[in-house]
């Protein structure tokens, strides 16, 4: 009932747009800034900082973003996404964290449920190949109230905190989410607050990236 119920409530839409906040620290540098979200379910996620001085174009296939502060620019497949959250990530899974749904599909295996405080929390009942996961779902709404992938033997974990829920033209959105990504002795932190957000609007994704910069390249 409870995994049934979480996709029963899952949101249908065609686009997502409005201003979000985002507070980001990885232990040398700390930014806040306030950028544009977005969105066309499930192709793709886009994000402009002010004057576009930061842009970023998510789809399933690819990476992509510049900086114009740095002059410099990643074009390539998910392993930054990967690097920086803590876990291996694929465009499902980043859209399912930004609007609170289980970054896994909870349809693919079976779950021992209990309850937690005021949540319900799930464990898969077997040992995954790739995840470590556990899920807390709220049970007003049954959107998650926690999750959690964990990668021990590879020292990676992403942790992920919905402190709070908007209802907004009867579709129920993360209001702030608190993310929390380890990998090996890297800490990341990001909060991530959503303001003034719209559905259904029509809505274009302009994209390119500037002549002249330099690739980022992962070692």
């Amino acid at each position: 009932m409870i995994i049934r119920n979480h996709y029963k409530n899952e949101l249908n839409f065609k686009t997502l747009t409005g201003r979000i906040r985002i507070d980001y620290s990885d232990g040398y540098s700390t930014q806040s800034m306030g950028v544009s979200l977005r969105m066309e379910k499930d192709k793709a996620i886009w994000i402009s900082a002010p004057l576009g001085v930061v842009k970023a174009f998510i789809t399933p296939e690819r990476v992509s973003f510049y900086n114009k502060l740095e002059n410099q620019y990643f074009d390539g497949d998910f392993s930054y996404l990967s690097r920086m959250l803590g876990t291996d990530v694929d465009f499902e899974i980043v859209q399912n964290l930004l609007l609170g749904q289980a970054l896994l599909d909870l349809r693919d295996e079976r779950y021992l449920a209990q309850v937690n405080g005021d949540n319900y929390e799930l464990k898969p009942k077997r040992a995954m190949d790739l995840f470590k996961p556990l899920f807390r779902i709220e049970p007003g709404n049954f959107k998650l109230a926690a999750q959690q992938l964990s990668q021990p033997w590879n020292k990676r974990l992403l942790e992920i905190r919905y402190k709070n829920y908007q209802l907004k033209d009867q579709h129920i959105l993360p209001n702030e989410i608190g993310i929390v990504a380890i990998d090996t002795d890297q800490r990341t932190t990001i909060a991530i607050e959503y303001r003034s957000m719209e559905f259904n609007r029509r809505l274009n994704f302009p994209y390119k990236i500037p002549k002249g910069y330099q690739e980022i390249v992962l070692k």
